[in-house]
């Protein structure tokens, strides 16, 4: 087992944190072989549990969970920051033309080798990612990770219409291929699949249909697409889909809505899509820096809360602006902030921070797995330092609340502030 000393966050089940300013995580593996939380607690008491072990002391540091990131594409990593007037401008102009260069194993390893160490670098432990519509692209991913016993689901872009030459794939053997991924990389180690329609305008029926057929037929993959994310994509989706009752509803027509499925954004939504995510279990991956980036709306916490179905925070990199969790929770604040059908909502710290550790472990289904230092939660931790930055050292040494430490490092915070990324082993 492995002990370590130094203020410890956690979460209960009601979204509440708890905090020890002098506490001790200790890990070891269980049953199967897998390295999870053995205990977590304020050291005094705990410490005298386990007489003689050796503890590695973090003075001035906090240990957290390690952050979840419900939706990020890596093949978008060198897209960040490219000029457009909107989403579908967007795709055309520089996404399309960047994913088709995926095709080729050497640039797919290269890329997926800067974003695993970019993740880590800035603390995501736990991602659900898209990869393009090249099975090479989710080879490189998943073996990248692999190598890092990184907690990671991907899966094969599904695009056989609407698409440019190079990133347009075939509906039948676009099936084939997501099957012999599912077969070849699910639930080997920490590593899980996720069938991808890139978004419902991207497939065509009998792409959708074939997907809903895979999802049935393996109940335990992950979906994860688009949807209510533009208005103008909204308007395209029903001039394609006219009998679906929405936008939303195309993914249900098709069997593609239920737990373990996210979709990202989930904006320009009512509450009959509200209530059919809540009761799909189904669970939107908020995006607010890419939102607030490529002007698409804003997700409406309010309602969200009110009609009761789940949500996490993503970073959508390369839409999303910045890999940095912090980064996205400051944008979540604005988003709650400017963003809801009574604004002014004020998000709280510790619901921010929930939202990105094990709010997004819950909407995945793996509360309790990650995303979390509860007992039997999976080792995955950062370690961070509140004095990374001489304004942030300045901040967070005036804090009188854990809410006000918590927003230091949301507002100030960047990859500066995390010291040290440490992913279970076994």
């Amino acid at each position: 087992m492995k002990a370590y000393r130094a203020a410890v966050l956690r979460f209960t089940d009601d979204r509440t944190a708890v905090y020890e300013a002098d506490g001790l995580l200790v890990t070891g593996q269980d049953a199967t072989g897998r390295e999870v939380v053995k205990a977590v607690g304020a050291y005094g008491p705990l410490s005298a549990q386990f007489p003689g072990i050796a503890t590695a002391h973090l003075p001035g540091r906090l240990i957290a969970p390690g952050f979840v990131d419900l939706h990020i594409h890596y093949p978008q990593t060198d897209v960040i920051g490219a000029p457009a007037a909107g989403l579908l401008p967007w795709l055309e102009n520089y996404t399309f033309p960047h994913e088709k260069r995926f095709s080729a194993p050497d640039y797919a390893a290269e890329v997926a080798q800067f974003f695993i160490a970019e993740l880590l670098r800035n603390g995501v432990t736990t991602s659900l990612t898209f990869a393009t519509s090249h099975p090479t692209s989710v080879q490189a991913l998943f073996t990248e990770a692999q190598k890092h016993n990184l907690r990671l689901i991907t899966g094969k872009v599904l695009q056989d219409r609407n698409s440019p030459d190079g990133v347009r794939d075939e509906t039948e053997q676009s099936l084939i291929d997501t099957e012999a991924l599912i077969q070849q990389w699910h639930g080997l180690g920490r590593l899980g699949y996720a069938i991808t329609p890139r978004f419902a305008p991207t497939s065509t029926e009998a792409q959708l249909k074939g997907a809903g057929e895979l999802a049935a037929k393996y109940p335990d993959v992950w979906i994860q697409s688009h949807v209510a994310e533009n208005k103008d994509e909204v308007a395209w989706v029903r001039e394609l889909f006219p009998t679906s009752h929405s936008y939303l509803g195309v993914y249900s027509d098709f069997g593609l809505l239920r737990e373990r499925a996210l979709y990202a954004h989930c904006i320009h939504f009512d509450d009959h899509d509200r209530a059919l995510m809540r009761d799909s279990g189904a669970a939107a991956a908020v995006s607010p820096t890419s939102n607030l980036f490529l002007g698409s709306g804003f997700f409406d916490y309010e309602a969200a809360d009110r009609v009761g179905h789940r949500y996490g925070l993503a970073s959508d990199v390369g839409g999303g602006t910045s890999f940095s969790p912090f980064h996205t929770m400051l944008a979540a604040y604005y988003v709650g902030r400017e963003g809801q059908t009574k604004p002014g909502l004020s998000l709280s710290p510790q619901n921010l921070w929930w939202q990105h550790t094990a709010g997004a472990a819950a909407a995945l289904g793996l509360g309790g797995v990650v995303g979390n230092l509860a007992v039997g939660c999976e080792a995955d931790f950062i370690v961070l330092n509140p004095e990374a930055t001489p304004l942030l050292a300045r901040k967070t040494a005036q804090a009188r609340s854990l809410d006000e430490l918590l927003f230091a490092m949301i507002v100030l915070g960047d990859d500066r502030l995390v010291e040290r990324t440490v992913i279970a082993q076994g």
